[in-house]
């Protein structure tokens, strides 16, 4: 197996070429690279890192070099010690990282008052995490959105619309990379402003999409679209109709006018509720001790922004930015604020930028210089906080590529300029004018450029690939002589991960040697959707059949069989057996764990699964089993991802989807899934409220009672807003151009029975073939299944103080009585103790109503706890729910509520108990702090001695 690595060139060329040596020698100065694919671009910047840090009294501390992976840093590292006089050792603290990781720096040794410069009244510290799991990250917003529903009745009726309240944390991150921020009394700097949105750049759009066609023969692109104005939608009484938006009968052109009515809209009441949405989620991340990404970099900004003595204090002599087609407008900002000096080198290729969906902004790059000025004044209103020249500005274009042939160069050229759509117009001179061609380094002419499209699209692609394997015609260049491909040579890149899934299935079920590699869906693995229909029948109730129906399919039941089941309500003893079992344990874990163990589940994926389950148990609310079916749902509706890593031995064809495999390279690449509605894909929807730079801050649906009958109405300005926009599929094309140059010897395609307008306008003919795949001999010993990996976190790791009790002694315990039963009770307890209105209904319940009247001081429940401590080195905090704390004037006490009916798994609640004392002799060290148990079942209350810290970090690192 050939084994990708990114930018081979580093290996190939023992000397720089003649542009690579004039970046590698131009140390000072601003620089602006352009560095295509296989240019070498890894081996040029690690070269001139070498050289600036070689000169006299310029240390690595003194040079900021940024990348946008935790991998790549680490490359770079490794890449640099090879070339200078400076070791690993030397190079382990130098601030080669990327910008996530040193913006946690700079908090983390100097932010706790950053978030007092928006108005709030909180810290970060040293036990703030890094909350990088978006899928936890939505539990906890779904928490703030119902408790800010709660708190804030004015905005019931721009909350009602919103059909996914995580929509509005879209909104957030967007707002937040493009720089826009909320104070506790407005908005940051000139923020109000930016939501307002730019007139005078949509009229130059609408003027675009309004002048007529064909030399004014044919109406304008704008007014065709109308045409379909108000299809399928329902409008307040005041829209217009279509002819008023469409002009008289026979005209060419929407009147002028229609351009200032949809933009004119009053939005102050949206923007208000935008800001308290986004001011008082800061404040729920900060009181739950967490920032994501977007609010990392906000806060690193701010501080760095307003603190003059420590951002000249952190600034850097020289600076170099890797990949910058994929910075934010942010990202780019603060990277000015950390200058000191004008010497600036960003590297990067406007044809790779693919990562819009994580706020990447493309004109970074293709605008550099206007943006560079832009950014400057903006950041030295008031004062000068960018003091350096900003021109001359040298451009450097690295033009000779060290990985594929000629002729794959110049066929990836043609993916720049190929229409998405049959009705898409792509202004090729202008788009070629920016392109700088590649020149291989390589005279070979053997390359081949296919396509091949069947139906049965897969088993296509298995069949060609018997085709290659060992066949001299496709032969690949190995250390300058051509020898027959292997499997391992061949790389299958796709759109979509449902694909690249459908494609390994297939292949496993030949014994095809096959891996996938990046992120995989995770809620749509077996594992997870059989664990979804176990809780399914747990749950009991209208969607049970929906699990019953899963599971007997799992077993062998045919369809009939599975209706006749299900009508008569006869599930199999040993299923129901089995269902009784799952029903007695007590936690969530162990119901996952005893699934996945009957049936046989025990590589990594089912591991992650558990993992993931418990992680969003120990960090959200997600206490009970429908709140976890509900998790799993939204899950598999997202594509929630996880990567995973292939260990598919040494001769096995790689799958992986485009936005993974940039950077790597592959003799052989097919590039499948080449199918209408997929690549580019249909449709796509914004959000109910969004927002952009044009057309500001929008909501695309309203609730109002205009006919007596309260309704959901569209909103027809922002309809007729999006129909002004230009058909752009640039990023669809710049995603095919990456897939097209990861190529080093042979570039293939292959689609189904509607292969794309891309595969139809390439200059490639298609061939049909018939599927013909035959079993593969599999070397056991070299042919392995996926493993999983789950992300390191940036910043001190969480832990929840469950993470440290052995969970097995939950699955052996008596009498249990299972997760929906404890759940009940701890919900009863906490209404309870809010004075809430509740019966009990049950002898548990009524325990626990005894024991919290004979409590004389301030009740506290469901109390957030963190603990940081420092586990094998590193800093780690354990968070955890306190059920009850007991609040006098003369002490403190912590109860936490068990309904199990023995004490069997007393040791292990002993650890979670001690985390909590810990946390309450911080909060309250003027009296002394008890922790004690209450069985509900006995009604009896039972002390914890707890333990020390001392001993939490011994299990911890025990158990790690």
């Amino acid at each position: 197996m050939t084994t990708p690595t990114e930018e081979r060139s580093a290996g190939e060329t023992p000397s720089p070429n003649e542009r690579q040596r004039e970046l590698i020698e131009g140390t000072d100065g601003l620089y602006l690279v352009d560095a295509g694919a296989g240019t070498g671009k890894t081996f040029t910047v690690t070269r001139r890192y070498a050289n600036v840090v070689a000169q006299p009294d310029v240390e690595p501390d003194d040079v900021l070099l940024i990348t946008f992976t935790r991998n790549a840093a680490t490359e770079m590292k490794d890449r640099i010690v090879a070339e200078c006089d400076y070791d690993m050792r030397a190079l382990n603290d130098a601030p080669i990282q990327t910008f996530h990781s040193l913006c946690h720096d700079i908090l983390d040794q100097h932010g706790f008052h950053a978030p007092t410069y928006l108005g709030i009244d909180d810290a970060i510290t040293g036990s703030t995490r890094i909350l990088e799991n978006e899928a936890i990250e939505e539990e906890y917003f779904r928490e703030f959105v119902d408790r800010f529903g709660d708190d804030r009745d004015e905005y019931a009726d721009l909350l009602r619309p919103l059909s996914d309240p995580t929509d509005l944390l879209e909104l957030l991150n967007t707002l937040a990379s493009k720089g826009i921020f909320p104070t506790a009394d407005g908005w940051y700097r000139d923020g109000r402003e930016a939501l307002e949105g730019d007139f005078e750049a949509f009229k130059a759009a609408f003027d675009e999409a309004n002048r007529p066609r064909n030399g004014g023969s044919k109406q304008s692109t704008l007014r065709s679209r109308l045409g379909r104005y108000g299809r399928n939608k329902c409008y307040l009484p005041d829209a217009p109709d279509r002819s008023d938006l469409r002009g008289e009968y026979g005209s060419k052109a929407v009147p002028e006018g229609v351009a200032e009515r949809v933009f004119d809209e009053d939005r102050d009441g949206l923007i208000e509720f935008v800001h308290d949405v986004y001011f008082e989620y800061l404040e729920f991340a900060l009181g739950r001790n967490y920032l994501n990404f977007s609010f990392l970099q906000l806060f690193a900004f701010v501080l760095c922004r307003e603190d003059d003595d420590l951002r000249e204090d952190l600034a850097f002599e020289y600076a170099m930015i890797d990949e910058f087609q994929d910075s934010s407008e942010i990202q780019f900002k603060l990277a000015l604020l950390l200058s000191g000096t004008d010497n600036v080198c960003v590297v990067g290729d406007w044809k790779q930028s693919i990562y819009s969906f994580q706020y990447a902004a493309i004109e970074n790059i293709t605008e550099f210089e206007s943006r560079l000025k832009r950014f400057a004044d903006d950041l030295n209103d008031g004062t000068e906080r960018v003091s350096f020249p900003l021109e001359p500005v040298t451009t450097i274009e690295l033009d000779r590529n060290y990985r594929s042939t000629q002729s794959i160069l110049d066929f990836s050229e043609r993916a720049l300029v190929t229409p998405g759509t049959s009705t898409e117009s792509v202004d090729r001179e202008s788009v070629l004018e920016d392109v700088v061609s590649l020149t291989a380094n390589t005279d070979r002419h053997h390359s081949r450029i296919e396509a091949v499209q069947h139906a049965d699209e897969h088993e296509a692609i298995l069949t060609k690939i018997q085709e290659i394997v060992g066949n001299d015609e496709y032969a690949v260049d190995a250390d300058g002589e051509l020898r027959p491909p292997t499997y391992g040579d061949i790389a299958v890149l796709t759109r979509t991960r449902d694909f690249g899934r459908e494609l390994l299935s297939t292949a496993e079920a030949y014994e095809f040697p096959m891996a996938y590699e990046g992120g995989i869906e995770l809620f749509r693995t077996d594992q997870a959707k059989l664990l979804l229909a176990w809780l399914r029948i747990l749950e009991d109730d209208a969607d049970a059949d929906r699990g019953w129906a899963v599971v007997l399919e799992r077993a062998g039941y045919t369809l009939d069989e599975i209706e006749s089941v299900l009508d008569r309500d006869a599930s199999p003893d040993e299923m129901a057996a089995f269902r009784a079992k799952l029903a007695a344990l007590e936690t969530h874990a162990a119901v996952a764990r005893s699934v996945f163990d009957r049936y046989g589940y025990d590589g990594a994926t089912a591991d992650i699964v558990l993992t993931t389950i418990q992680s969003v148990h120990s960090a959200t609310t997600t206490t009970t089993r429908g709140d976890l079916i509900r998790h799993i749902e939204r899950g598999i509706e997202d594509g929630a991802t996880e990567d995973v890593r292939a260990a598919a031995g040494d001769d096995s064809v790689t799958v992986q989807t485009i936005h993974s495999v940039k950077g790597l390279e592959y003799p052989i690449v097919i590039l499948g899934n080449m199918n209408s509605g997929t690549f580019p894909p249909d449709g796509g929807t914004e959000g109910t409220i969004a927002y952009s730079e044009t057309t500001g801050l929008r909501q695309r649906k309203c609730y109002a009672d205009a006919h007596g009958v309260p309704h959901v109405y569209d909103n027809w300005r922002t309809d007729v807003l999006r129909k002004c926009r230009p058909t752009d599929h640039d990023e669809e094309r710049r995603l095919l151009y990456v897939a097209m140059t990861r190529a080093e010897d042979h570039l293939l395609f292959a689609g189904g029975d509607e292969p794309n307008t891309f595969l139809e306008e390439l200059p490639v003919e298609v061939a049909s073939v018939e599927p013909a795949v035959s079993a593969v001999d599999v070397d056991e010993e070299r042919h392995t299944r996926l493993e999983a990996d789950v992300p390191d976190p940036a910043g001190p790791e969480g832990y929840s103080p469950h993470s440290l009790m052995d969970d097995s002694v939950f699955e052996d315990g008596p009498s249990g009585r299972g997760t929906e039963f404890g759940s009940r009770v701890h919900a009863f307890a906490e209404d309870y103790a809010h004075d809430k209105d509740v019966t009990p209904a049950s002898a548990d319940e009524e325990h626990v109503e005894a024991f919290l009247d004979g409590l004389s001081g301030e009740l506290r429940v469901e109390e957030r706890a963190y603990l940081p401590l420092a586990v094998d080195g590193e800093r780690v905090t354990l968070s955890g729910v306190i059920d009850l704390v007991h609040v006098t004037d003369d002490a403190v006490e912590i109860v936490d509520f068990k309904t199990d009916r023995s004490r069997h798994a007393e040791s292990e609640y002993r650890i979670q108990l001690s985390v909590y004392y810990h946390v309450l002799r911080e909060w309250f060290s003027d009296r002394p702090v008890a922790a004690s148990l209450f069985y509900t079942d006995a009604d009896a209350r039972v002390p914890i001695d707890p333990l020390s810290k001392a001993k939490l970090v011994a299990i911890a690192e025990r158990r790690s």
